[in-house]
């Protein structure tokens, strides 16, 4: 009698691993992805409402700004992760709209969920959205209202509204207008990084001067500034280096040693010219005295940051000696001087040669409210940014999405087959926008989505959105309701590659736990 060899199990990943895949598997992340925007869809336009999120360490942080938030939620669902990325994508590229970016992905595969689940491939929905896409940028640059750079007063105001439109959101919306005009601060395109904006609760602070630092000057005129990276105290050899002396004097001539090196540098330092010296490094009692009895200001610890934006203001270099200071090296300003403001100290220069570097110093009660308001003034910097670079507007308030669907809308029956279906689909996707516009005011949204439609199909709706004053609509570019088109182009962009992204994934395969990790867990469920 035979027997039948059976064949062995073919063993592919490490015992303990996890595989989802299929028609099942596309769902599950796109409902993953659909709670993601639940977490930021009330926090959208002018009416939104803030998130106050807590960490395991305990800080608290009130915010209602997409992308502050999805990165303090720490999500660990891999597909819904991609939604906190275009939010930080959308973030750092154009500084608004993070919440939009989200909102529409979200919606995009809320769309296409029904299409997967009657067995449409993945891919389809995936190309029909690309086409889309196109379109829809396509239809923008078309439509965009650009602006003559060459009427500085009209650039000026419209920039103003842009910056409007950013803060009417934010915490900082019932001071709206006060900040538009600080936001805009010039008419040519400065980096971001000679831009920021310093917050400081309001209370008592209890700072350590050195010996020496109220004698020091605090006021020059044209003063040439040293900025260097040159540590200038007595440095503790005993923790560094041994040395062996048999007799007292040679024990002398080493202490005698370090305190000629420093006086060395000191030296050199006051012969350069130098009237302001500012170093990375720490600065010890004995130069603040010496620059003191010589009439120099100095500063010690100062962050990297401030002293390469000083650097790029008022020219010079960052030294790492102090034997190379001349005239080519080191920087000048028409006026320095050092302000209290609160109970901090601040040291501010005028009349920078080579650019206008600009701080804004924002105070008040609470550390989470200035927090917030740093990130309002952030996102209204980068629109007023952007707004230069790309001189072109639209309407917000969901003018500009509602018109954008009802073009899709229009496209998709010139065309047959599924993509008509899909098109469609993506056409009511962007009416997700001026919907939550209206949810998070408490306003009718079938009503007003109703008379957006009504006003869109003629020609001359183009730019009516949602009236958040009135619970109406409005044409929002009479209203001064302005966003640079860059910033739609790139949420539109960002969303979609999310959403194809996410329909191109089938299958997700999870490693197995660690020992530790399984441990953990262990010990989680038996507290």
């Amino acid at each position: 009698m035979g027997t039948r060899m059976m064949n062995a199990p073919i063993i592919l990943l490490k015992e303990g691993s996890e595989s989802a895949q299929g028609k099942s598997q596309v769902i599950s992340n796109i409902t993953a992805c659909q709670s993601v925007a639940e977490a930021v869809r009330t926090t959208l336009g002018p009416r939104g409402m803030d998130k106050l999120i807590v960490d395991a360490k305990g800080s608290v942080t009130i915010s209602n700004d997409g992308a502050t938030i999805l990165k303090r939620l720490d999500i660990v669902h891999p597909s819904a992760k991609t939604l906190v990325d275009i939010a930080k994508s959308q973030d750092e590229e154009v500084g608004d709209g993070t919440t939009s970016v989200v909102l529409l992905a979200a919606e995009l595969l809320k769309q296409s969920k029904a299409f997967v689940e009657e067995g449409l491939h993945p891919q389809t929905i995936i190309k029909s959205y690309r086409k889309g896409r196109q379109l829809c940028i396509d239809k923008i640059n078309e439509i965009a209202v650009k602006f003559s750079k060459d009427d500085l007063k009209g650039k000026r105001s419209l920039l103003e509204k842009c910056a409007l439109t950013s803060l009417s959101s934010k915490l900082v919306s019932h001071q709206k207008e006060y900040f538009a005009q600080m936001v805009v601060l010039r008419h040519d395109r400065p980096p971001r990084e000679l831009l920021s904006a310093e917050h400081r609760p309001q209370r008592k602070f209890f700072w350590k001067r050195n010996a020496g630092f109220e004698m020091q000057p605090k006021s020059y005129t044209k003063p040439k500034i040293a900025l260097l990276n040159v540590e200038l105290e007595l440095k503790a050899e005993k923790d560094n280096a041994e040395v062996r002396v048999d007799n007292v004097e040679e024990y002398q001539k080493v202490v005698d040693a370090e305190w000629d090196i420093l006086y060395e540098k000191l030296a050199k330092i006051h012969e350069s010219g130098a009237k302001v010296v500012l170093s990375k490094l720490p600065i010890g009692d004995v130069a603040t005295q010496y620059f003191a009895d010589r009439d120099l200001f100095c500063a010690g610890r100062v962050p990297e940051d401030d002293l390469k934006r000083t650097m790029r203001s008022c020219g010079g270099s960052i030294l790492t000696t102090c034997y190379d200071l001349n005239d080519s090296n080191l920087g000048t300003c028409e006026d320095f001087e050092e302000l209290q403001i609160g109970g901090e100290r601040f040291n501010v220069f005028k009349g920078c040669p080579n650019s206008k570097t600009v701080t804004i110093i924002l105070r008040g009660g609470a550390e989470q409210f200035m927090e917030e308001t740093e990130r309002s003034l952030h996102d209204a910097i980068m629109i007023v940014r952007r707004a230069l670079k790309n001189d072109s507007i639209v309407a917000g308030g969901g003018a500009i999405e509602m018109e954008i669907s009802k073009y899709l809308r229009e496209y998709s029956r010139t065309i047959p087959g599924k993509e008509q279906l899909l098109m469609s689909a993506m056409a009511k996707a962007f009416e997700v926008i001026p919907r939550q516009l209206c949810e998070n005011a408490g306003f009718d949204a079938t009503n007003i989505l109703n008379k957006l439609r009504q006003k869109h199909s003629l020609n001359d709706g183009l730019w009516f959105g949602v009236d958040i004053n009135n619970e109406d609509i409005a044409n929002n570019f009479d209203a001064c309701v302005w966003e640079p088109a860059v910033v739609k182009t790139n949420a539109i962009t960002a969303a979609t590659e999310a959403a194809c992204l996410i329909l191109s994934v089938d299958e997700t395969i999870k490693g197995p736990k660690s020992q530790m990790e399984q441990t953990a867990a262990a010990h989680a469920m038996g507290m």
